[in-house]
């Protein structure tokens, strides 16, 4: 899609200075591959540098956000907030694709199916018995929803995502190709030199405004449900175990694993590759640093780091010690010798 720069900057709230606000945007990218008719953000001061030699046609930079050697042929599109402008920009310029209004021959519905208006469903994409899908949903190619599963209005379920029976999803949910929601929980008991399976008879909730990344699992609680609370965003390659309530808002990075019955709290962040011990809760806007292993209960506003995690200040100070432990050896090592040879002496 293309637009004047001057629209541009009206509907993303920006004020243009120098450069040509009758010049044609085409498209977005970064301040250090843009070319003509592309727009820019700039908005950490590491990147000041490649301004000079930019040849984008126009940048988003904050109030007050100090520039200088700004080529003569960009415009400068001054805003409170360049980064929400910028998201703002690429909406317009990258339109999402559009799916028309179908349910494709190929898709399997069976009986007793509720579904909205202007839906798209998938050739292959599979709508068991008793379940419902809101307006404006798309299920997409080759996806599978389970049995007296409910799903809420302008929802998107990519390829050959499978969803579980009885789960319940809320409005504007995104769920990326293969992750799997409502698959068993983990639940065993060792009896008789062998592991029984705990039946799992619960359910996953997912409020609005979710999104769920790609081959992500979500466990259905083992007898109640497992919760996901509104507008939490949940990365590719995370694994969620049954029982979990996660509250709103909550950020989950990529190869995180929370362990059955955990409380994650409201604004909480998980981090890459973090792992969260059974029957923890992590406070309201806790933030588990990358690759940390919590075995306890984190306080709210609290910032941990480790294995096993510790406040990230007491964390950093082990960690600075122990890239000291070799020189500390070697000096140990000549004090040994050296009283060995006082020893000798005396």
């Amino acid at each position: 899609m293309s637009i004047i720069l001057k629209e541009l900057a009206d509907l993303c709230g920006a004020r243009i200075e120098g450069g040509d606000s009758s010049a044609t945007i085409h498209s977005a990218a970064e301040i250090t591959s843009a070319h003509q008719g592309q727009v820019t953000q700039l908005t950490n001061s590491r990147y000041t540098r490649h301004l000079k030699h930019s040849m984008a046609s126009a940048c988003f930079i904050a109030e007050g956000f100090g520039v200088e050697n700004v080529p003569e042929s960009m415009t400068l599109l001054i805003c409170p907030d360049p980064e929400l402008s910028f998201i703002k920009a690429v909406e317009l310029l990258h339109p999402a694709r559009t799916y028309e209004q179908k349910i494709a021959p190929q898709a399997v519905l069976e009986a007793n199916i509720i579904l909205g208006n202007n839906l798209y469903i998938g050739p292959y994409a599979i709508i068991g018995e008793d379940s419902s899908i809101g307006d404006d949903s798309q299920i997409h190619a080759g996806a599978y929803v389970g049995k007296n599963v409910k799903i809420g209005k302008n929802c998107r379920i990519y390829p050959y995502a499978v969803i579980y029976d009885d789960v319940v999803i809320g409005n504007n949910v995104i769920i990326h190709s293969g992750a799997i929601i409502g698959a068993d929980g983990f639940g065993y008991k060792f009896r008789n030199n062998a592991h029984v399976k705990v039946p799992q008879v619960g359910n996953v909730v997912i409020e609005d405004n979710v999104e769920i990344g790609a081959n992500t699992c979500i466990d259905r609680g083992a007898l109640g449900s497992t919760l996901i609370g509104a507008g939490s965003k949940i990365d590719n390659l995370v694994q969620i175990g049954h029982n979990n309530k996660v509250g709103k808002n909550v950020i989950m990075c990529g190869l995180t694993g929370v362990s059955g019955s955990c409380n994650i709290e409201d604004y909480a962040i998980l981090a890459g590759s973090s792992g969260i011990a059974d029957h923890v809760t992590i406070g309201r806007g806790a933030v588990v640093m990358a690759r940390s292993g919590v075995a306890g209960d984190v306080q709210a506003g609290a910032q941990v780091f480790g294995s096993p995690a510790k406040d990230k200040k007491t964390a950093y100070k082990e960690q600075i010690a122990i890239s000291k432990l070799p020189e500390l050896l070697k000096k140990v090592k000549m004090l040994e010798e050296k009283i060995q040879m006082l020893e000798g002496n005396s």
